[in-house]
């Protein structure tokens, strides 16, 4: 069941607050840490790191920021020592308002502390590698009532609020303090967008799946936007994916149709739901797609890129979530957000970092060229709802 109501419905998905009635489009709620990055290299031979910014629920702030020019926030918190400063710098760098909670440095991390998270790319048959040191740190301290959030929400007025699994995992605070943005958001008729970025390593001590589980259902209750992949759904709400094995050799876009249809049955709070589909050839090369559903379109789903080459994989979902929120908020149809959404994580991946290099024209151009290929030799063309163009709904024999 859905907790109070949040925005009325309008002419899309979703119905946004007015721009002019709010001081930021977007805040997002969680950690921000500290990448270290070997480069072409391994982190075990190491000699030189080169540094990011980055945390999954932030990576979307980054990207509606920088390659979407949304006034974009973040709340999260730091210790307060030289890291927690350099960080403070990115951010603001990034083109994100930092809503830091500052929190004492003891001077030895044993009080509170910045996150570390160091991650090598992999390439061809070597695969990813990160190892993130983020225990004890500030953000996980956080407490519900250490921010004003019917000040954020009412008063200076925010249109959209992004957070997630990783997030709520990071503490039982964490969960607590989710709760409490998420539904001072909806009382204030701001939309809420969550990504459940399931983590197993997150949930390990705390209570594992189950506790995973647990959460996330409660969340659940509070989102109109809900983000994740069948890994994500099947650990955080329970819904299993059919004839997906667990090393996603084969992309059945049906499979996903079935377990999201089973999903916002129960929740019925979701305005839309959406998942990227990445089958993992190497570490180089990925297919690549999204797909989306919502009451009123059904289910949509991108171009599929096949053989996809990329440089840089983590944050490519958070680079979609930013598209898809984008063409939420600013276009008002699934089928061109869900395209936008494919279309920038697509891009962001060929760049190092979590977060996006990539420019509002070059989302365009990747969309709008893609669909032209795709229908060379054919005579067709469609929009989406409100009469914007690169918005295009396939069958699941078309694409897969």
């Amino acid at each position: 069941m859905s907790a109070a109501a949040g925005p009325a419905s309008g002419g899309g998905p979703v119905a946004v607050r007015p721009a002019a009635q709010c001081r930021y489009d977007v805040v997002c709620l969680g950690a921000v840490m500290l990448r270290l990055d070997p480069g072409e290299g391994r982190i075990r031979t190491a000699r030189r790191f080169e540094v990011w910014e980055g945390g999954g629920e932030y990576n979307v702030a980054r990207g509606l920021s920088r390659c979407f020019g949304m006034r974009a926030g973040v709340v999260t918190a730091l210790a307060d020592n030289e890291v927690g400063r350099l960080i403070e710098s990115l951010i603001l760098a990034g083109g994100v308002d930092p809503r830091i909670v500052w929190a004492p440095y003891d001077g030895i991390g044993r009080s509170a502390r910045n996150g570390l998270n160091f991650t090598e790319r992999g390439y061809g048959v070597r695969g990813a590698v990160g190892v993130s040191d983020r225990g004890h740190t500030a953000i996980s301290r956080l407490r519900p009532q250490d921010v004003d959030w019917d000040r954020l929400f009412g008063h200076e007025g925010v249109r959209w609020l992004h957070t997630g699994g990783i997030f709520a995992a990071l503490s039982p605070e964490a969960a607590e303090v989710a709760e409490a943005a998420m539904d001072a958001a909806r009382r204030a008729g701001t939309v809420v967008s969550y990504d459940l970025n399931y983590r197993p390593s997150l949930w390990k001590g705390i209570g594992g799946i189950e506790r995973a589980r647990e959460v996330n259902r409660r969340l659940a209750r509070y989102v109109d936007v809900m983000i994740g992949n069948e890994e994500d759904f099947t650990a955080c709400l329970g819904f299993e994916v059919d004839g997906v094995d667990e090393g996603l050799s084969r992309l059945d876009a049906g499979a996903f149709e079935a377990m999201i249809e089973r999903a916002v049955a129960e929740f019925d709070g979701f305005r839309v739901a959406a998942t990227t589909l990445r089958q993992v050839r190497t570490a180089t090369v990925n297919d690549w797609a999204a797909i989306a559903w919502s009451p009123r379109t059904g289910f949509v789903r991108s171009v599929q890129r096949p053989g996809l080459e990329i440089l840089d994989r983590v944050g490519g979902g958070d680079s979609f979530a930013s598209g898809l929120i984008y063409g939420l908020m600013e276009l008002g149809d699934l089928a061109t957000a869900v395209e936008y959404g494919a279309a920038h994580g697509a891009l962001a991946m060929t760049t190092p970092g979590d977060t996006t290099m990539a420019t509002l024209a070059e989302v365009q151009r990747r969309a709008a060229e893609l669909v032209a290929a795709f229908f060379a030799g054919r005579q067709a063309c469609a929009f989406g709802e409100n009469g914007n163009p690169i918005a295009f709904v396939f069958t699941r024999k078309t694409l897969f």
